[in-house]
Protein backbone atom coordinates (compact mmCIF):
# COMPACT_ATOMS: atom_id res chain seq x y z
CA UNK A 1 0.00 0.00 0.00
CA UNK A 2 1.45 3.60 -1.05
CA UNK A 3 1.14 6.14 0.89
CA UNK A 4 1.98 9.73 1.25
CA UNK A 5 4.69 10.95 3.22
CA UNK A 6 2.04 13.12 5.21
CA UNK A 7 0.16 9.59 5.42
CA UNK A 8 2.66 8.02 7.12
CA UNK A 9 3.26 10.79 9.79
CA UNK A 10 0.10 10.69 10.56
CA UNK A 11 -0.14 6.88 11.32
CA UNK A 12 3.19 7.50 13.18
CA UNK A 13 2.02 9.81 15.34
CA UNK A 14 -1.41 8.55 16.11
CA UNK A 15 0.51 5.06 17.07
CA UNK A 16 3.31 6.79 19.07
CA UNK A 17 0.27 8.67 21.33
CA UNK A 18 -1.99 6.27 21.18
CA UNK A 19 0.45 3.66 22.79
CA UNK A 20 1.79 6.04 25.29
CA UNK A 21 -1.82 7.17 26.52
CA UNK A 22 -3.78 3.90 25.63
CA UNK A 23 -7.33 5.68 24.39
CA UNK A 24 -8.34 7.18 21.78
CA UNK A 25 -5.90 10.31 19.81
CA UNK A 26 -7.68 13.82 19.11
CA UNK A 27 -6.59 14.97 15.71
CA UNK A 28 -5.49 18.09 17.33
CA UNK A 29 -2.82 16.34 19.77
CA UNK A 30 -1.51 14.44 15.85
CA UNK A 31 -1.07 17.76 14.55
CA UNK A 32 0.55 19.25 17.38
CA UNK A 33 3.52 16.70 17.19
CA UNK A 34 3.98 16.72 13.47
CA UNK A 35 3.28 20.28 13.22
CA UNK A 36 0.40 20.20 11.03
CA UNK A 37 -2.93 22.07 10.87
CA UNK A 38 -5.81 20.06 12.89
CA UNK A 39 -8.09 20.72 9.57
CA UNK A 40 -5.69 18.60 6.99
CA UNK A 41 -5.39 16.12 9.68
CA UNK A 42 -8.93 15.48 9.48
CA UNK A 43 -9.05 15.84 6.00
CA UNK A 44 -6.47 12.72 6.06
CA UNK A 45 -8.17 10.88 8.90
CA UNK A 46 -11.01 10.49 6.28
CA UNK A 47 -9.05 8.88 3.48
CA UNK A 48 -7.29 6.63 6.19
CA UNK A 49 -9.98 5.37 7.75
CA UNK A 50 -11.16 4.22 4.16
CA UNK A 51 -8.11 2.60 3.67
CA UNK A 52 -8.98 0.49 6.94
CA UNK A 53 -5.87 2.30 8.55
CA UNK A 54 -7.73 4.09 11.35
CA UNK A 55 -11.05 3.84 13.19
CA UNK A 56 -12.83 6.75 14.66
CA UNK A 57 -14.12 6.14 18.40
CA UNK A 58 -17.52 9.07 18.56
CA UNK A 59 -18.49 10.47 21.64
CA UNK A 60 -16.79 13.41 24.00
CA UNK A 61 -13.20 11.06 24.46
CA UNK A 62 -13.54 9.88 21.51
CA UNK A 63 -10.82 10.35 18.69
CA UNK A 64 -8.78 7.73 16.41
CA UNK A 65 -7.29 4.72 16.41
CA UNK A 66 -5.23 2.83 14.37
CA UNK A 67 -5.80 -1.01 13.21
CA UNK A 68 -3.34 -3.66 12.64
CA UNK A 69 -3.15 -2.65 9.30
CA UNK A 70 -1.54 0.20 10.16
CA UNK A 71 0.99 -1.42 12.15
CA UNK A 72 1.61 -3.94 9.14
CA UNK A 73 1.91 -0.34 6.59
CA UNK A 74 4.89 0.67 9.07
CA UNK A 75 6.18 -2.66 9.48
CA UNK A 76 5.69 -2.20 12.83
CA UNK A 77 5.37 -5.63 14.91
CA UNK A 78 2.46 -5.62 17.23
CA UNK A 79 3.28 -7.27 19.99
CA UNK A 80 0.72 -8.45 23.47
CA UNK A 81 3.68 -7.41 25.75
CA UNK A 82 6.58 -5.16 25.54
CA UNK A 83 8.94 -2.54 27.15
CA UNK A 84 9.84 0.50 26.61
CA UNK A 85 13.41 1.04 25.45
CA UNK A 86 14.38 5.06 25.38
CA UNK A 87 15.58 7.09 23.12
CA UNK A 88 18.53 9.78 24.12
CA UNK A 89 19.10 12.76 21.76
CA UNK A 90 22.08 14.88 23.01
CA UNK A 91 21.81 13.44 26.44
CA UNK A 92 18.01 14.09 26.64
CA UNK A 93 15.46 11.50 26.94
CA UNK A 94 12.91 11.85 23.81
CA UNK A 95 9.37 11.70 25.30
CA UNK A 96 6.58 9.46 23.50
CA UNK A 97 9.25 7.59 21.67
CA UNK A 98 10.79 3.96 22.12
CA UNK A 99 13.00 1.72 19.99
CA UNK A 100 11.71 -0.82 17.68
CA UNK A 101 14.33 -2.09 15.98
CA UNK A 102 18.45 -1.70 16.01
CA UNK A 103 20.06 -3.38 12.88
CA UNK A 104 23.94 -3.04 12.72
CA UNK A 105 25.79 -2.99 8.99
CA UNK A 106 29.30 -2.74 7.95
CA UNK A 107 29.85 -5.11 10.98
CA UNK A 108 32.56 -6.58 8.58
CA UNK A 109 34.35 -3.24 8.35
CA UNK A 110 37.45 -3.00 10.73
CA UNK A 111 37.19 0.73 11.22
CA UNK A 112 33.51 1.43 10.90
CA UNK A 113 30.82 -0.03 12.43
CA UNK A 114 27.24 1.82 11.16
CA UNK A 115 23.79 0.98 12.45
CA UNK A 116 19.78 1.95 11.56
CA UNK A 117 17.61 2.49 14.59
CA UNK A 118 13.90 1.72 14.29
CA UNK A 119 11.97 4.57 16.18
CA UNK A 120 8.00 4.45 16.99
CA UNK A 121 7.69 8.40 17.66
CA UNK A 122 8.84 11.41 16.12
CA UNK A 123 12.29 11.23 14.46
CA UNK A 124 12.23 14.66 12.83
CA UNK A 125 14.09 16.33 15.92
CA UNK A 126 17.44 14.37 14.66
CA UNK A 127 19.60 16.19 12.62
CA UNK A 128 23.05 15.42 11.23
CA UNK A 129 25.75 15.57 14.16
CA UNK A 130 23.22 14.48 17.02
CA UNK A 131 24.49 12.07 19.45
CA UNK A 132 21.87 9.64 20.09
CA UNK A 133 21.94 6.37 22.90
CA UNK A 134 19.10 3.83 22.51
CA UNK A 135 18.85 1.40 24.84
CA UNK A 136 19.23 -0.22 27.35
CA UNK A 137 17.17 -3.48 25.69
CA UNK A 138 14.98 -5.33 28.16
CA UNK A 139 16.86 -8.95 27.80
CA UNK A 140 20.51 -8.60 27.31
CA UNK A 141 20.69 -5.00 28.20
CA UNK A 142 21.98 -3.81 25.28
CA UNK A 143 23.03 -0.11 24.86
CA UNK A 144 23.76 1.57 21.58
CA UNK A 145 25.81 5.21 20.87
CA UNK A 146 26.66 7.22 17.84
CA UNK A 147 26.40 9.79 15.98
CA UNK A 148 23.35 10.89 13.37
CA UNK A 149 24.25 10.70 9.81
CA UNK A 150 21.01 10.34 8.52
CA UNK A 151 17.25 9.59 8.66
CA UNK A 152 14.41 8.53 6.70
CA UNK A 153 11.34 10.37 7.83
CA UNK A 154 8.88 8.05 5.78
CA UNK A 155 9.96 4.68 7.79
CA UNK A 156 11.07 6.45 11.13
CA UNK A 157 15.18 5.19 10.78
CA UNK A 158 17.60 6.81 11.90
CA UNK A 159 21.67 6.04 10.82
CA UNK A 160 24.24 6.29 13.36
CA UNK A 161 27.60 5.46 13.03
CA UNK A 162 27.96 3.64 15.81
CA UNK A 163 30.90 4.49 18.53
CA UNK A 164 29.99 2.18 21.70
CA UNK A 165 28.13 -0.62 22.36
CA UNK A 166 27.33 -2.37 26.06
CA UNK A 167 26.03 -5.69 26.60
CA UNK A 168 25.67 -7.37 30.05
CA UNK A 169 24.99 -11.22 30.24
CA UNK A 170 21.83 -12.52 31.60
CA UNK A 171 22.53 -14.68 34.52
CA UNK A 172 21.53 -13.19 38.13
CA UNK A 173 24.36 -11.95 40.61
CA UNK A 174 23.82 -14.82 42.39
CA UNK A 175 26.64 -16.90 39.68
CA UNK A 176 29.42 -13.82 40.08
CA UNK A 177 29.61 -13.62 43.62
CA UNK A 178 32.17 -14.83 45.81
CA UNK A 179 31.40 -17.46 48.56
CA UNK A 180 31.39 -16.82 52.33
CA UNK A 181 33.51 -18.71 52.61
CA UNK A 182 36.16 -16.16 51.77
CA UNK A 183 35.43 -13.79 55.05
CA UNK A 184 37.77 -12.86 56.86
CA UNK A 185 37.37 -12.18 60.50
CA UNK A 186 36.88 -8.81 62.25
CA UNK A 187 40.03 -8.81 64.54
CA UNK A 188 42.75 -9.53 61.27
CA UNK A 189 45.27 -6.99 61.34
CA UNK A 190 46.20 -5.44 57.78
CA UNK A 191 49.09 -7.78 57.08
CA UNK A 192 46.58 -10.56 57.32
CA UNK A 193 44.04 -9.06 55.59
CA UNK A 194 46.14 -8.35 52.31
CA UNK A 195 47.91 -11.98 52.60
CA UNK A 196 43.66 -13.15 52.61
CA UNK A 197 43.67 -10.86 49.63
CA UNK A 198 46.52 -12.13 47.84
CA UNK A 199 45.57 -16.35 48.64
CA UNK A 200 42.13 -16.28 47.66
CA UNK A 201 42.90 -13.97 44.83
CA UNK A 202 40.38 -11.25 46.08
CA UNK A 203 39.56 -7.59 45.84
CA UNK A 204 37.51 -7.39 49.05
CA UNK A 205 36.33 -9.68 51.19
CA UNK A 206 32.71 -9.99 53.91
CA UNK A 207 34.28 -9.57 57.31
CA UNK A 208 32.90 -11.41 59.92
CA UNK A 209 31.86 -11.84 63.83
CA UNK A 210 31.15 -14.85 65.24
CA UNK A 211 29.99 -16.56 62.44
CA UNK A 212 27.32 -13.27 61.60
CA UNK A 213 28.47 -10.87 58.81
CA UNK A 214 29.36 -7.72 60.32
CA UNK A 215 30.49 -5.35 57.24
CA UNK A 216 33.19 -5.45 53.75
CA UNK A 217 36.46 -4.58 53.47
CA UNK A 218 38.43 -4.11 50.47
CA UNK A 219 41.75 -3.29 49.16
CA UNK A 220 41.66 0.20 48.66
CA UNK A 221 40.87 0.05 52.39
CA UNK A 222 43.86 -1.58 53.37
CA UNK A 223 45.55 0.31 51.11
CA UNK A 224 44.37 3.84 52.46
CA UNK A 225 44.99 2.68 55.94
CA UNK A 226 48.72 1.74 55.10
CA UNK A 227 48.86 5.09 53.39
CA UNK A 228 47.79 7.10 56.90
CA UNK A 229 50.52 5.26 58.74
CA UNK A 230 47.97 2.99 60.69
CA UNK A 231 49.81 0.13 60.64
CA UNK A 232 48.13 -1.30 63.77
CA UNK A 233 44.82 -1.20 62.22
CA UNK A 234 42.60 -4.23 62.44
CA UNK A 235 40.13 -5.18 60.04
CA UNK A 236 37.73 -3.84 62.23
CA UNK A 237 39.06 -0.36 61.93
CA UNK A 238 38.83 0.39 58.70
CA UNK A 239 36.06 -1.59 57.61
CA UNK A 240 32.53 -0.38 55.96
CA UNK A 241 30.43 -1.44 58.74
CA UNK A 242 26.77 -0.38 56.72
CA UNK A 243 26.06 -3.69 54.80
CA UNK A 244 24.61 -2.88 51.35
CA UNK A 245 22.39 -5.54 50.39
CA UNK A 246 21.59 -7.06 47.25
CA UNK A 247 19.15 -9.96 46.01
CA UNK A 248 21.10 -12.89 44.32
CA UNK A 249 18.22 -12.39 41.22
CA UNK A 250 19.40 -9.39 40.50
CA UNK A 251 20.77 -8.68 37.14
CA UNK A 252 24.18 -6.95 36.74
CA UNK A 253 23.01 -4.12 35.34
CA UNK A 254 20.76 -2.90 38.18
CA UNK A 255 24.03 -4.19 40.51
CA UNK A 256 26.07 -1.71 38.18
CA UNK A 257 23.96 1.21 38.99
CA UNK A 258 24.22 0.11 42.75
CA UNK A 259 27.97 0.36 42.97
CA UNK A 260 27.30 4.13 41.54
CA UNK A 261 24.96 4.89 43.37
CA UNK A 262 26.32 4.44 46.83
CA UNK A 263 29.91 4.84 45.88
CA UNK A 264 31.11 1.49 46.95
CA UNK A 265 33.47 -1.28 45.81
CA UNK A 266 31.39 -4.47 47.41
CA UNK A 267 28.12 -5.72 48.12
CA UNK A 268 26.65 -8.69 50.10
CA UNK A 269 24.46 -10.76 48.21
CA UNK A 270 21.60 -12.78 49.53
CA UNK A 271 19.71 -15.58 48.64
CA UNK A 272 16.19 -16.34 50.07
CA UNK A 273 17.14 -13.16 52.69
CA UNK A 274 20.33 -14.98 54.26
CA UNK A 275 23.87 -13.28 53.18
CA UNK A 276 25.47 -15.82 50.91
CA UNK A 277 28.08 -14.38 48.85
CA UNK A 278 29.98 -11.36 48.23
CA UNK A 279 30.23 -9.43 44.66
CA UNK A 280 33.14 -6.38 44.27
CA UNK A 281 33.28 -3.63 41.08
CA UNK A 282 36.28 -5.56 39.98
CA UNK A 283 34.42 -8.78 40.02
CA UNK A 284 31.74 -7.23 37.38
CA UNK A 285 34.28 -5.09 35.34
CA UNK A 286 36.04 -8.83 34.88
CA UNK A 287 33.00 -10.32 33.82
CA UNK A 288 32.70 -7.55 31.67
CA UNK A 289 36.15 -7.87 30.06
CA UNK A 290 35.03 -11.14 28.80
CA UNK A 291 31.88 -9.97 26.86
Amino acid sequence: MDLTTIQKDIIAALINIQRQKESAVKGEEIAELIHRNPGTIRNQMQLLKALGLVEGVPGPKGGYRPTGEAYQVLNIEVMEEETNVPVYRNNVIVNNATTAEISFTTVRNPDICKGIIKIIGNVKSFNAGDKIQVGPTPVNRLTVCGEVYGRDDSNNLILIDITELVSLPQKHVKHYMKPLTAAISLNADLQEASKHFINKNLHGAAVEDKGKIVGVITTTDVTRAVASSKMDAKVKDVMTKELITVDGETQLYDVVKLFYKYNIGQLVVTVDGAPKGILSKTDVLNELAVY
